[in-house]
């Protein structure tokens, strides 16, 4: 019983974690993204304890609950700074960030001889990846896989006017993957062996 409290309290540390590293970054602020590095190491291990068959030795149905509960939601909050982690692996991170959550790209000016303006691109992916997790945990918790689909197409045809950029292509490919597999990496526990 002490072992299961003490994991219930690790995965509210988790959640708390994942949310103090979702804070988002500007130019001013930089980000604590990567403070989602350990929250990552505990999913991992609570899929290993899935398939593991490890839900049988639950002492009860309030814990099983409770740590699913905190699985899921380290799933919708804690994709945002993972994504940001992998974009900056990857090179993306370089991008200059907008105010409000976005991109700064380059546009050509509209006269002959003027500056390029930059435009900000791709605003909102933070509350636009909270809402895609969430939609990816609840089509795997009713057994819909085929729904992960139609959220991705969803996302694709909603950004589709902003990605003849690049930068904003590669942004957008990266962090839907890895939102996509992050949100499956946290529900997985509660689909394996429930």
């Amino acid at each position: 019983m002490i072992l299961w409290s003490g994991l219930i309290l690790l995965l509210v540390a988790a959640v708390l974690l994942a949310l103090v590293a979702s804070r988002r970054p500007t130019p001013s602020k930089p980000g604590n993204h990567w403070l989602i590095i350990p929250v990552v190491v505990l999913v991992a291990i609570a899929i290993v304890f899935a398939v593991a068959g490890g839900w049988a030795s639950v002492p009860s149905l309030g814990f099983r609950i409770a740590a699913v509960v905190l699985l899921l939601a380290i799933g919708v909050v804690g994709g945002s700074p993972l994504v940001l982690v992998v974009l900056e692996l990857a090179g993306s991170g370089a991008v200059p960030l907008g105010d409000h959550g976005g991109i700064l790209v380059s546009e050509a000016g509209t006269r002959s001889g003027a500056r390029p303006q930059d435009r900000e691109i791709l605003r909102g992916g933070m509350t636009i990846g909270y809402l895609e997790r969430l939609a990816i945990i609840g089509a795997a918790l009713a057994g819909q896989y085929a729904a992960v689909a139609i959220v991705v197409a969803v996302k694709g045809l909603g950004r589709f006017s902003e990605l003849e950029n690049a930068a904003a292509r590669e942004r957008f490919i990266i962090g839907t993957l890895v939102s996509i597999v992050w949100a499956a990496a946290c529900v997985a526990p509660a689909v394996i062996d429930w």
